[in-house]
């Protein structure tokens, strides 16, 4: 059992944002059925209570910890609460965002803009940052970064998101490359099209649905628990010397042949 032991997260605390459904929720809820204690983390207490309570009925270990990641103070209370109630802290994702505005560039409004840069890219540089010192303490982390195929790619009309999503990517690299020597990972995940709250514009209606499927090469949107099973790994052992790393799960569609 070597290698199944690899993914064994017993023993781990785990903060994970934007958490209270979609992809944050998916991913909470992998690292607590593979043993972590979980932070479920969102800007309202009565949604992060309720996720920590389904979690709880299952047999998982969770609380809730309301933040708002673009207001310091909740940020510090965040990583401040998550000590005082399980005594460490081993794994961060970095998954709450928002796209506020889309349209093209000259059109945007700055407001737009510094809100995607401070929820999207400045909370998780600041989340990272006061994990840190916890993490090295235990002689071990893993900080995960959601970013998004946009943040690897040009695509019109998404510019303060995608460049809010490319930033993450370096982020995480320079991460690395400092912590490293701390053994402290740094890794990033960029999901491609799924289905949720935040992307509903991209989906919703038959029409756009039908497109969607003819572009991705695998046929469909992926759902939130299609992007669990990697942050279970870079959370885990399993991926222990990775780090800097970029990792597509987009059904195919980077690589998909341009239809003429």
């Amino acid at each position: 059992m070597r290698i199944k032991q690899l993914f064994n997260l017993e023993g781990k605390v785990a903060v994970v944002t934007g958490a209270s459904k979609g992809i944050g929720e998916a991913m909470a809820r992998g690292l607590a059925e593979f043993g972590a204690k979980v932070v479920v983390s969102s800007r309202k207490q009565e949604a992060v209570d309720q996720v920590a309570e389904e979690f709880v009925q299952d047999g998982l270990d969770a609380i809730g910890i309301e933040c708002h990641v673009a207001k310091e103070d909740h940020r510090k209370n965040l990583i401040n609460k998550t000590i005082e109630h399980y005594g460490r802290l081993d794994i961060l994702i970095n998954n709450a965002g928002t796209n506020p505005y889309f349209g093209p560039i000259e059109n945007m409004p700055m407001e737009a803009y510094q809100k995607t840069m401070d929820i999207n890219l400045n909370a998780p540089m600041d989340l990272s940052r006061l994990a840190f010192p916890h993490m090295k303490k235990n002689g071990s982390g893993s900080v995960i970064h959601i970013s998004s195929i946009e943040g690897i790619h040009a695509s019109a009309g998404f510019a303060a998101y995608n460049l809010s999503k490319a930033g993450l990517v370096m982020l995480a690299q320079n991460q690395a490359a400092e912590w490293g020597k701390d053994n402290v990972r740094v890794n990033v995940i960029c999901p491609g099209l799924v289905k949720t709250k935040l992307s509903r514009m991209l989906w919703e209606g038959d029409a756009r649905t039908a497109s969607i499927n003819k572009t991705v090469p695998l046929g469909r949107m992926a759902v939130p628990d299609e992007m669990a099973g990697l942050a279970v790994f870079l959370a885990s052992d399993a991926s222990s010397y990775m780090t800097g790393s970029v990792l597509v799960n987009d059904g195919g569609i980077l690589h998909a042949p341009v239809m003429t």
